[in-house]
């Protein structure tokens, strides 16, 4: 029996339909079979970059930042000897031969390794991924080249990078989607570290795509930290296939119907209007020449305004093709929903007051950096229950080249290693496969 009673239909990025009368517990992150998949992938995969070890070697630029040690170097074949190399890799990563340790390896210079899943059942936490990643690399290169003690510090350093000196790994070659766990500022918050660029990278600059796997390491971490339990769940699912996954279609209708001469102000009469229709909100008192709205599923009226955000982001920052405006789009989109209504705006005004706060540290006054690097774990950023970093995803695959930090720059080994990976690249299609 359904544990309740909402279907939808699901949608992908070009407005096709993939899966109608879907029972909404169907793509919970705790039920659907490609989302879980997509998690163990997400605490699994290492990058590892060989062509970066061998240069950093070469010229003694390791231990990351603008650590160059003159004098300190060694002239090795890296990327040429990959094969060797990686089969040593795998000798050392696997628990027992044969297990599931994948490597890919992308012309020598990169390498995806999908540690064995016996590492992370025995480990407390995900770090076993990346440390017994960066262990094997080491001592393969060691192994592969002879390399004595006077020199091993310096392909440790490499591999590791400034680690143990620093808490993370600054300026390592070898690289997860998850920050490390020290960085995680509460109880849940690894998914939501996760920064807006790196899923701009994985998804290819597909705004609905890199929305759509945005939201779903959202709404898991939303699962994670406990603010999915007891009448909060459907509240979370709702807003999660409307605005994550396009249910009903409806960022497609809305952005389709606005995205050549709208503005924000008319995705709001669209989305009142197609919420009107639906029934989900129905005229009620009036005040003065004001008309005051009624809902009987406040639940499903957020996961409209949440649909209507990312689709009013979609249609001002694909118009200027800026990430910048995210923020003020975010911002006023649901101030004039309020407006419009007399009902709550999405998330129940978090998502409004987490963007007060994020025009002001990505680019206003304090101008520390641009939409791209910030995420759900960001103490700016963090309020929203997972419905704002999904639109700064959306953006920042629109954008043009306005930020200080650019996808590319920022990210660009992630497109090329975990993009490859069918469930991140398209998580709209797998997710409505699987349930």
């Amino acid at each position: 029996m359904a544990k309740y009673s909402d279907t939808i239909d699901l949608y992908d990025d070009e407005g096709k339909l993939l899966k109608s009368g879907v029972a909404l517990e169907k793509v919970s992150p705790v039920v659907n079979p490609a989302i879980k998949k997509m998690m163990d992938l997400t605490k699994r995969t290492v990058a590892v970059n060989l062509a970066g070890i061998e240069n950093g070697v070469k010229t003694g630029a390791v231990g990351g930042k603008a650590n160059v040690i003159p004098g300190r170097t060694l002239d090795l074949s890296v990327v040429k000897d990959s094969d060797a190399i990686i089969a040593k890799i795998k000798d050392m990563v696997s628990v027992v031969e044969g297990d599931d340790t994948v490597i890919k390896n992308f012309g020598g210079k990169l390498l995806l390794v999908e540690v064995p899943k016996a590492r992370i059942e025995a480990a407390a936490t995900y770090d076993a991924a990346i440390t017994s990643v960066a262990a094997a690399t080491t001592y393969a290169l060691i192994d592969q080249y002879n390399i004595g003690p006077f020199d091993a510090g310096i392909i440790k350093s490499a591999v590791w990078g400034t680690y143990p000196q620093t808490m993370d790994m600054a300026g390592a070659n070898v690289q997860s989607i998850l920050s490390i766990p020290q960085n995680n500022e509460g109880l849940g918050f690894a998914l939501r570290n996760i920064p807006a660029n790196h899923t701009v990278m994985i998804t290819g600059r597909n705004a609905m795509q890199g929305a759509a796997l945005a939201a779903t390491f959202e709404q898991a971490g939303q699962w994670e930290m406990g603010n999915s339990i007891g009448p909060f769940e459907r509240a979370q699912l709702l807003g999660y296939a409307y605005q994550g996954l396009n249910a009903n279609n409806m960022v497609y209708d809305l952005v389709k119907a606005n995205g050549a001469t709208g503005t924000v102000g008319t995705v709001v009469q669209s989305l009142v209007e197609r919420a009107i229709e639906d029934k989900v909100i129905m005229p009620g008192k009036k005040g003065g020449y004001f008309q005051f709205y009624d809902t009987k599923d406040p639940m499903l009226w957020n996961a409209y305004v949440a649909a209507g955000s990312l689709a009013a982001t979609i249609v001002n920052c694909g118009a200027g093709r800026f990430a910048q405006a995210v923020s003020s789009t975010l911002l006023y989109f649901n101030d004039l929903i309020e407006h419009e209504t007399g009902l709550p705006s999405c998330d129940f005004g978090r998502m409004m007051g987490t963007a007060v706060g994020f025009s002001f540290f990505s680019h206003s006054i304090y101008g520390g950096g641009g939409p791209g690097i910030f995420n759900g774990n960001h103490v700016v950023t963090r309020h929203s229950a997972g419905f704002a970093i999904p639109c700064v995803v959306a953006a920042c695959a629109l954008d043009a080249g306005t930020q200080m930090f650019s996808a590319e720059s920022t990210s660009k080994i992630y497109g090329e290693t975990y993009g490859k990976i069918e469930e991140f690249a398209k998580p709209l299609q797998h997710i409505a496969k699987a349930v």
